[in-house]
């Protein structure tokens, strides 16, 4: 190893933990301290304004803004008694980051001097340039008005000198630009179309509620290592790197005890997490070396999707605080795990999960069977555009191996389960009879309690039914997870209408109200079949078997896309007024152009390290090979002991890498180009799928071969042994 690299090792492997500051208090004391939640709103807020806030956040009532100022006062008077100096919107714009512009508590005084201000118009609304962000062709560079307005539902926070206030963010013509406004609005519509069919059941429900509980994997790596590859640091994944002799293979990492290093980065993540309101649980070492995850308690989905967005922010942060760095790349190192954000989705009332285990009694069965049922029919309806709202460059790297689920949406339900909904299907008429008032046989003599050790996991199924809840393992470990919520979200929602639209059709022709649920869910049963899959999601038959039964088995992220533009779509979106379709026609320029520059910025990168750091390496010990034989045929007068033989071989072997990964990144460049004229972005993308991103494969196995040849203390990079082993 170069004594450059090895300083670089040494300084990372050698640096201590950090000692973490330790609140004195217990976490249940100082958690949420920085969050002004209800507790602050009682103490700073005058009772009716208190009251008014109650009635937005637990019932969705209008933010009447003739109370703003008041609101403002009181999270100003908090605010500042903890050295809070600034203010800013907090927004999700499409990037799958936040975006935040911090203004001052500073105004004229009128007497030369200043004062501390925050009114309720900074509050509420504030204008960032729309046409600098994301937006699909929507907003020109001349058309810069959008609008950050206040979202009452997710709690005001503090981060260091600064209040954050989390807002939607749309374009001055009012179309979102962002994530969280689509959000509430499927949040809004799953509500409806949910509240509408549990009154078949439970008369007196007044909302349901859609809950989210996220499991955050990542990858730590020293500092060092990371500042001397320029491919983690550029695109957050290595473009080139041998697998290492040991990497997961003895699955000793999984569960394992957790290095001190590490756990001193978990404690102070933990620690800020809770102070601001997150409610962190679980945190494990995940299966590949270097890979963990992190885990809370579930929330409100709106408020889940914030806290998720913000604690991505805090490991970036706190990560470089303890000599690491953070890797949200749902692929960073080839060969083994790649890191996912698994979503656990279910929905709620004051009564409980409506997906909970069936209950004691037949109606809460049938209660069960319906919210199961209707979700599968959301999911097979629009498989396709699940599958979208969870692809993009990154995360097709990792789905279909490693135990990352494949890119065919399908859902796994357990024996137990699918045993039930068999039997509801295949059940003589005659065995399920109506019992009035008193409920009905369903001809079911047993049902177990469906909870997650009844029935075993597969980790190859993207949307997987776990106990009480569906876990969309689908979803990439950087994404922000609302993409993929928007779509599930509208797609039950959508069949939660479509469902209460038929059972209410024949209930006016005379049908008593479970007879019509039952056969309606008999349909629904035979139709969305093809969905549900038990099996192993990696094989090739499951492949040729999910086409026969019609669900999407396409694998080019730019044609993935195209699932956003279809006809029933734009239908399910603008029905349930979550979007229209040119927020859709943008959202989709803005995914293939992302996709563009992800892989162009990664054919770039791999050239300049191919042609400037790799091939001028090779070369060099390629000369000192060459010098070698020379010196020991000039000893031997002639002869070629086998020293001279095996050092001709690989001057060969080198001769002939450099000269592939030289003409491959020639063709890479001239390939570019021709993409580049393309004005289509559609098509401009899927040239790069089809064309480019091939390349970066082909010319990674040349340089990877070289690594295995040229002199460790040559190679201009750290490998895998060394970035996968935290010491």
């Amino acid at each position: 190893m170069s004594q450059l690299r090895f300083r670089v090792v040494e300084t990372a492997f050698t640096k201590k933990p950090l000692d973490v500051e330790v609140p004195s208090e217990r976490p249940s004391e100082y958690f949420a301290k920085y969050v002004f939640n209800k507790e602050k709103m009682y103490k700073y807020l005058p009772t009716q304004v208190y009251n008014m806030m109650c009635n937005v956040i637990d019932h969705g009532a209008p933010f009447d803004r003739s109370m703003a100022d008041q609101v403002a006062k009181g999270m100003k008077k908090w605010a500042m008694e903890l050295g809070v100096t600034h203010c800013t919107h907090w927004f999700q714009p499409l990037t799958d980051t936040t975006a935040e512009k911090h203004d001052a508590f500073v105004e004229h005084d009128g007497k030369g001097g200043m004062i501390e201000e925050f009114t309720g118009k900074m509050l509420v609304q504030q204008e960032p340039d729309a046409s600098s962000f994301p937006n699909g062709g929507i907003r020109s560079t001349f058309e810069a008005r959008g609008y950050s307005a206040w979202d009452p539902t997710s709690p005001v926070f503090i981060i260091d000198d600064t209040l954050m206030i989390p807002t939607v963010f749309i374009a001055y013509t009012g179309e979102a630009l962002d994530y969280k406004t689509p959000l509430l609005k499927s949040l809004h519509a799953i509500s409806k179309a949910a509240t509408d069919v549990c009154r078949y059941f439970y008369p007196d429900v007044k909302k349901v509620v859609t809950n989210l509980g996220w499991e955050q994997e990542y990858f730590l790596i020293d500092e060092g290592l990371y500042g001397a590859r320029p491919d983690l640091l550029l695109t957050g994944r290595t473009l080139m790197g041998h697998s290492a002799a040991k990497d997961q293979q003895m699955e000793d990492h999984y569960f394992g005890a957790i290095p001190g290093r590490v756990a001193a980065f978990m404690k102070e993540l933990e620690i800020c997490a809770l102070q601001l309101g997150i409610p962190c649980k679980t945190r494990h070492n995940e299966v590949a070396p270097n890979q963990f995850e992190l885990a809370p308690i579930y929330e409100e989905c709106n408020l889940a999707v914030d806290h998720n967005m913000l604690i991505m922010d805090l490991m970036k942060k706190i990560a470089r605080k303890h000599g690491f760095r953070c890797l949200l790349h749902e692929k960073p190192f080839a060969g083994i795990n790649g890191s996912g954000k698994h979503n656990n989705w279910s929905l709620s009332t004051d009564t409980g999960c409506l997906l909970h285990a069936p209950g004691k009694t037949p109606e809460e069965n049938l209660r069960f069977l319906t919210f199961i049922i209707e979700t599968l029919m959301g999911v097979y309806k629009h498989n396709a555009l699940l599958k979208a709202s969870i692809m993009s460059a990154t995360n097709a790297h990792r789905l279909g191996g490693h135990e990352a689920p494949p890119a065919i949406i399908s859902s796994f339900l357990g024996k137990h389960l699918s045993d039930l909904i068999d039997h509801l299907e295949n059940a003589a008429e005659d065995k399920i009879v109506i019992a009035g008032k008193h409920g009905l046989d369903l001809d079911i003599p047993s049902l177990p309690e469906l909870m997650i050790d009844n029935t075993d996991r597969n980790r190859t199924s993207p949307f997987a039914f776990t106990g009480n809840r569906f876990e969309f393992r689908a979803v990439g470990s950087e994404a922000n997870c609302a993409s993929a919520l928007i779509s599930l979200n509208s797609a039950v929602a959508e069949a939660l209408v479509n469902f209460k639209t038929r059972v209410d059709s024949l209930m006016a022709g005379g049908i008593e109200k479970d007879a019509a649920i039952l056969r309606i869910l008999r349909e629904d049963i035979k139709t969305c079949k093809p969905v549900r899959f038990e099996g192993n999601g990696y094989s090739e038959e499951w492949r040729a078997e999910a086409g026969r039964r019609g669900l999407d088995i396409e694998t080019s992220c730019p044609l993935i896309f195209d699932a956003y533009l279809k006809p029933e779509t734009i239908h399910m979106f603008e029905s349930l007024n979550v979007m229209h379709a040119k927020e859709l026609e943008a959202r989709n320029e803005i995914k293939w152009e992302t996709y563009i520059k992800k892989i162009q910025i990664e054919a770039r990168v791999f050239g300049d390290i191919a042609i400037n750091h790799i091939i001028p390496v090779a070369t060099r010990y390629q000369s000192t090979l060459i010098d070698n034989v020379h010196k020991v045929l000039d000893i031997f007068q002639g002869e070629a002991p086998a020293l001279s033989e095996n050092n001709m071989k690989q001057i060969k072997e080198i001769s002939t890498r450099t000269q592939r990964i030289t003409a491959d990144v020639e063709k890479m460049i001239n390939a570019r180009k021709v993409a580049n004229r393309i004005e289509n972005l559609r098509q401009r993308a899927i040239v790069y799928h089809d064309t480019i991103a091939p390349m970066l494969e082909s010319i990674r196995h040349e340089i990877d071969m070289l690594e295995m040849i040229v002199d460790d203390e040559l190679w201009p990079l750290p490998k895998y042994r060394e970035l996968l082993f935290i010491r």
